[in-house]
C-alpha cells in the first residue's frame, strides 16, 4: 500500500515524540521510504539516533548542518514528500503553520512542499480546547492541510480528557487511507478543456477573450495526481503541461469541437472549463487588413455549442460537467444551462466579482445540480476548488467518501 511512497515524518516537542517511533517503524514495514525532521524540542525527548536506525536514512534536525552535496536540503525534502505527517502536533507547530513561520528546518519544509501535510494533534486537553488552537486548525483546514484527532483518557500532564496521540496503528491506516482516496479516479478517463478559444480575423488579428486556463489547467492537474488516465484540450496558454496529463493544443472553437468529439467517447468524466469562443468571423483575410477605413465592419457567424452537442450524445455512465461565467442572473442562466445541455453539474461564477473570473488565482464559485441543489462556496484559490469538485463527483457518483 505505501511501496514506495515517500513520507517526511515531522517530530516535534510533545510527550508523545516517542511513539512517533513506532510510527515511522510501521510506516517503515508497510514499505515506505521515511525521512524523519526534527524539532530543537523534540531531541528532548528521543535522540535523533533513535529515528536514523529505525527509518533507515540520515534525521534532519536543524538548516544550518554541512551536507555532503550542494542541496538545499529542505526544499528537496520538500519536493521529495509524497506526504508530510507532523507527529506528535503540537499547538505550538499548528500556530506557526497558520501564521506562515518558518524558523527551523520543519516548518521551512512545511511551507516549502506541496505535498499534503497531516497533523496528528496531541496536547493537553485544556490547550486542545482552546479556542485560539481550534481556530488555527480551521483556518488550516480551508488551505488543504488535514488533522488526525487525538483520543482521550490519562494524560502525561496527570488530567484526564481530549488530548492523546491517537494509536500509531490507527495513524498508519489513516496514511494508506490518505493513499487509497488519493487514487480514487484510477481506471478512470477524464476529459478536460481549458483557456479560451481564439478566432482568427487575418494572419495578424484574432478575436479572443481573457481566460488563461489556470482552472481547466488545475483540475487536470489534479486528476492525474486522483490516478486518471487525463487528456487536456486547451487553447492558447501560457501555463505548463500538468504532470501525467496528456496536452492536445488547439487555437479555435472548430478545432477544439474536433478534438474534444474524438477523445469524448471513452471518456468517464468530462469537464468543459474552457471559455470557448460563441462566434468566429465568417471569412479569414488572406492578408494583414490595413487601417484603411475610419471602421471595420466583420460579420460573424455562430460556433457549434460544443457542451450542447456532448450533453446529447452522452452516456448513462458519462458524468459532464459545465461552466457558467456569468456577470449577471447567476443562477438562472446556470439552472437553464444546465437542464438545456443536460449536464450532471455546473460550476458557476460572477466573473464581475473581485477575487473571480479570468487570469487570476482564485475564484468565488457556487456549485448546482441537476437537482437543483446549489452549495456556495467561499473565495479559494483555484487549485484548492480543483479538489473540491473532484471530490464532489467523486463522493456523488463513485459512492466514495
Amino acid at each position: 500500500m505505501l511501496q514506495n511512497k515517500n513520507i517526511i515524518v515531522g517530530v516535534t516537542g510533545g510527550i508523545a515524540a516517542y511513539k512517533a517511533v513506532e510510527i515511522v517503524s510501521r510506516l517503515r514495514k508497510n514499505g515506505a521510504n521515511v525521512h524523519v525532521v526534527m524539532t530543537k524540542a523534540a531531541q528532548n525527548f528521543v535522540t535523533p539516533l533513535t529515528f536514523r536506525e529505525i527509518s533507515g536514512n540520515p534525521v534532519n534536525t536543524s538548516m544550518w548542518n554541512d551536507v555532503p552535496v550542494w542541496n538545499v536540503e529542505h526544499i528537496s525534502l520538500a519536493n521529495l514528500a509524497d506526504l508530510v505527517l507532523i507527529v506528535p502536533a503540537t499547538a505550538n507547530i499548528v500556530g506557526k503553520v497558520k501564521n506562515g513561520i518558518a524558523d527551523d528546518m520543519l516548518t521551512t519544509l512545511i511551507m516549502a512542499t506541496k505535498a499534503p501535510v497531516i497533523f496528528a494533534l496531541a496536547m493537553n486537553a485544556n490547550m486542545y480546547e482552546n479556542k485560539i488552537l481550534q481556530d488555527n486548525i480551521k483556518v488550516l483546514h480551508t488551505y488543504g492541510y488535514k488533522f488526525i484527532k487525538p483520543g482521550s483518557g490519562h494524560l502525561a500532564c496527570g488530567i484526564s480528557g481530549i488530548g492523546r496521540l491517537a494509536d500509531p496503528k490507527d495513524i498508519v491506516e489513516e496514511i494508506k487511507q490518505h493513499f487509497i482516496s488519493n487514487q480514487a479516479l484510477i481506471n478512470k478517463k477524464v476529459l478536460v478543456t481549458a483557456a479560451g478559444t481564439i478566432e482568427a480575423i487575418d494572419p495578424v488579428r484574432y478575436i479572443g477573450n481573457r481566460s488563461s486556463g489556470k482552472m481547466g489547467y488545475a483540475i487536470a492537474k489534479q486528476a492525474a495526481l486522483l490516478g486518471a488516465s487525463v487528456v487536456l484540450v486547451s487553447g492558447p496558454s501560457y501555463l505548463p503541461k500538468p504532470e501525467g496529463v496528456t496536452l492536445i493544443k488547439i487555437e479555435n472553437a472548430l478545432e477544439m469541437r474536433e478534438m474534444v468529439l474524438k477523445e469524448y467517447k471513452d471518456a468517464d468524466i468530462i469537464i468543459k472549463a474552457a471559455a470557448v469562443a460563441d462566434y468566429r468571423p465568417r471569412t479569414v483575410e488572406e492578408n494583414k487588413i490595413k487601417k484603411n477605413e475610419e471602421r471595420l465592419i466583420l460579420q460573424l457567424e455562430k460556433n457549434p455549442d460544443i457542451l450542447q452537442e456532448l450533453g446529447q450524445l452522452k452516456e448513462k455512465n458519462q458524468i459532464l460537467v459545465g461552466f457558467a461565467a456569468e456577470t449577471q442572473d447567476l443562477i438562472k442562466y446556470a439552472k437553464d444551462k444546465i437542464q438545456r445541455k443536460n449536464l450532471d453539474m455546473i460550476v458557476a461564477n460572477d466573473v464581475s466579482l473581485p477575487g473571480a473570473g479570468f487570469n487570476i488565482d482564485t475564484n468565488i464559485a457556487k456549485i448546482i445540480y441537476k437537482d437543483g441543489k446549489i452549495e456556495n462556496l467561499d473565495k479559494m484559490s483555484k487549485d484548492e476548488l480543483a479538489c473540491l469538485i473532484l471530490d464532489k463527483i467523486i463522493n456523488k457518483y463513485y459512492n466514495v467518501s
